[in-house]
């Protein structure tokens, strides 16, 4: 996965005067780039290895193959909810919303359907719509933890910081010490330039077990942009091929170069 791939499916711009720094919130159960988990498994086609490991090219195979099998049956859950999450990950948010659209239709009180369908209303960028969704998928009875999270992710990108943050120490309660929450919220405190609280989660969330990579990518940027490069570098190279490592490296040096965002965002710091 490169940084790129890591920040193309949810950017938001942070300016101040001219500085400007790329972030990103995740929205799904795991942390990255659309949360590129196991597909649900079902009447779906079976895919010859796992999604995380796939190209653009090989997802976007998978995405035609699983489409196939929606649009022969499109009342199947299964395959709407894949197909929608596969055209996701290869950017195809507003098809994967029309996709999403139909799967509520059939399956109205479904929470995973309602979830995915918020999910893929914000990746549309129709955010007051997505989180009217997700909370009528949420119950206060059954509180789920990935919802709580998607919640928090849409606040922030409202601008709604605090309530943001809120959903996120909710989920935490639910769910502590995981890597995905914890990044969401030293995410959003990135967001609001306070680069060191961030930093702090961000390290937290990627010393867990299971962080993925993608919760390391965030802490390299958090680190870059307080002008510790050679860090920010060594981060941003872990647990990666070669390829990927100078892929994401050379992302990282971009973004941390746009008009000098780093210096600004310290300042204001």
């Amino acid at each position: 996965m490169t940084m790129q791939d890591n920040f193309s499916s949810s950017l938001r711009r942070l300016a101040t005067g001219t500085a400007v720094a790329m972030v990103t919130l995740s929205l799904s159960a795991c942390a990255g780039q659309q949360g590129r988990k196991e597909l649900t498994t079902g009447s779906v086609p079976k895919l010859t290895r796992p999604v995380q490991s796939m190209n653009a090219t090989e997802l976007a195979a998978a995405a035609e193959r699983i489409g196939q099998a929606y649009e022969r049956n499109p009342k199947d859950r299964e395959a709407g909810l894949n197909y929608a999450n596969l055209l996701r990950m290869t950017g195809r948010n507003e098809q994967a919303l029309a996709v999403m659209q139909q799967v509520a239709i059939y399956h109205p009180a479904d929470r995973e359907v309602l979830g995915a369908y918020g999910k893929a209303q914000a990746a549309a960028g129709q955010l007051e719509q997505a989180l009217a969704t997700i909370s009528r998928a949420q119950t206060p009875d059954r509180p789920d933890w990935k919802l709580k999270s998607a919640e928090g992710a849409i606040l922030d990108q409202l601008g709604r910081s605090a309530e943001a943050r809120l959903r996120y120490r909710e989920a935490l309660d639910l769910k502590p010490n995981e890597p995905s929450v914890l990044s969401n919220l030293g995410m959003s405190y990135l967001l609001t330039k306070d680069l060191r609280t961030a930093e702090t989660y961000l390290k937290s969330a990627a010393s867990q077990p299971d962080a993925g990579s993608s919760v390391r990518q965030n802490l390299a940027l958090a680190v870059g942009l307080q002008g510790r490069f050679q860090e920010a570098e060594t981060i941003a190279r872990q647990e990666l091929t070669s390829e990927q490592a100078e892929a994401n490296v050379a992302y990282l040096r971009s973004m941390l170069s746009q008009q000098g965002a780093w210096k600004q965002l310290a300042k204001a710091d």
